[in-house]
Order: C-alpha cells, then sequence, then structure tokens
C-alpha cells in the first residue's frame, strides 16, 4: 500500500489515527510513502470503534486549512463511512461487496470540512491489498 500511495502522489496534510496498536502498525508501514515531507498525524483515542455519524462529525470539525485528511480507524465504522459519503464512483460496488483490512478509498469533496454529509464526496478510488498484490504478480 506505500507504494500504491507513493506512485499516486497521495500527500495527506494531516493524518488522524485511531491508538490502537494495528492502526498504528498500518501507519507505520505506510509513512514511508510520504517522505520526505511528513504529514502531521494526531493519534486519537475518540476513533477506535468510532461509527460513521462519530467519524463524519470528526472530520467537521477540521480547519478550513486542512487541505486533505487521512484517516486511519477500524471496521465498521471506516466503510460505512465511505459509503454515507460518496454520492458516486467506480468502486462503489467494490466498497459495498467488501472493505477489508488495509484497504484505502479516497474521497473528494468540494466545499469546507463542516458543510460535508451524506453523500457530499466523490469516491475516486478504491485499493485493497489483494488487488495490489495481484497486480504486482506475474501472470
Amino acid at each position: 500500500m506505500a507504494e500504491h500511495l507513493r506512485r499516486s502522489g497521495a500527500a495527506p496534510s494531516l493524518i488522524l489515527c485511531s491508538t490502537s496498536v494495528r492502526t498504528r502498525e498500518t501507519l507505520a508501514l505506510i509513512a514511508p510513502a510520504f517522505d520526505p515531507v511528513v504529514p502531521m498525524v494526531k493519534f486519537e483515542r475518540g476513533l477506535y470503534g468510532a461509527s460513521a455519524p462519530a467519524l463524519l462529525e470528526r472530520l467537521n470539525a477540521l480547519p478550513d486549512g486542512v487541505t486533505s485528511v487521512m484517516l486511519i480507524a477500524h471496521s465498521s465504522g471506516i466503510e460505512d463511512l465511505t459509503l454515507l459519503l460518496a454520492r458516486r464512483g467506480d468502486g462503489l460496488d467494490a466498497v459495498r461487496e467488501k472493505f477489508p483490512t488495509g484497504a484505502l478509498a479516497t474521497l473528494e469533496l468540494a466545499g469546507r470540512w463542516r458543510e460535508l454529509g451524506p453523500r457530499g464526496a466523490r469516491l475516486v478510488d478504491f485499493v485493497t491489498p489483494r488487488a495490489l498484490a495481484d497486480a504486482a504478480s506475474p501472470r
């Protein structure tokens, strides 16, 4: 996933990460993708087990100066949030089918964080670790 992030040019200005061991491990694995410009990271206990509405509330509280955010959280809140926010996008069926551990949904929104609500974003990419492994395997 780190290589995918590096190739895609992902550059979040902020990473919000649950305080759990697993999410911290995930962050450690993808952090090299952001070298040399490391985004600000906030570890937040409230992300652990948070529901989609709670995650949306956290995003709504972001200041306007945050241009992009990466949210590293847990099942089922993160996939429910993706489905709550995405009004369209080619990967929506895949998100509905399965949002496995380590998957990455990239959403784009127009407007301010405090205005973000249901169906207020567009799913621009959905990548799973398996899809990346399959693409890298020789055929």
